[in-house]
């Protein structure tokens, strides 16, 4: 992964709603990239950017999750506003997407999950899902309201994760901490 380059304009960084799309494109390098996931947290999602597009919202994050254990329960999370689209930069593992999560427990409204990275969610141990491989290239749209998780990650995987959010939940002009030099 070279270069990340948001097509967008970008106008003002302030958390109110400009309702005016930006100007220039934005660019998220793959320096800036690595930079967040040399200082992430194991298996912790992080928001690069959120760029306030006028009408929406968009945010861009990188996650890396490590080796999952052999046989541990199928487990995910779903987004009630935000659909997510991954792409697969390297390592690969089992996405489990889809079914019902089974006493979910949703995030605290408080917390950065529904804060910064995907507004109001519920996570727990997922039942009827449909597994697939994926690796390096992989491109995979998530709607909102689908439970999604990991299995069978045999090193790594890291992937970004794109999420349009058309109902402004998420804090436009976020910029990760590991990126404001």
């Amino acid at each position: 992964m070279k270069r990340l380059v948001l097509a967008v304009a970008f106008g003002s960084m302030s958390f109110a709603q400009a309702q005016v799309p930006p100007k220039e494109a934005i660019d998220i390098t793959d320096a800036d990239v690595k930079s967040v996931l040399k200082n992430a947290p194991p298996a912790v999602d992080q928001q690069l950017r959120v760029v306030d597009m006028g009408k929406y919202n968009l945010a861009v994050g990188i996650i890396h999750r490590g080796k999952t254990r052999e046989g541990a329960p199928a487990t995910g999370i779903f987004h009630a506003q935000e659909t997510e689209t991954y792409i697969i930069v390297s390592g690969g593992g089992t996405l489990i997407t889809g079914g019902t999560i089974k006493n979910g427990r949703e995030a605290p409204a408080d917390g950065e999950v529904v804060k910064v990275l995907n507004g109001p969610s519920t996570s727990g141990a997922m039942e009827g899902y449909k597994a697939r491989k994926v690796g390096p290239g992989d491109i995979i749209i998530i709607p909102f309201g689908v439970p999604h998780g990991w299995m069978d990650i045999t090193d790594h995987v890291d992937y970004l994760s794109v999420r349009p959010d058309p109902d402004h939940v998420l804090p436009a002009g976020y910029v990760n901490p590991a990126l404001k030099k």
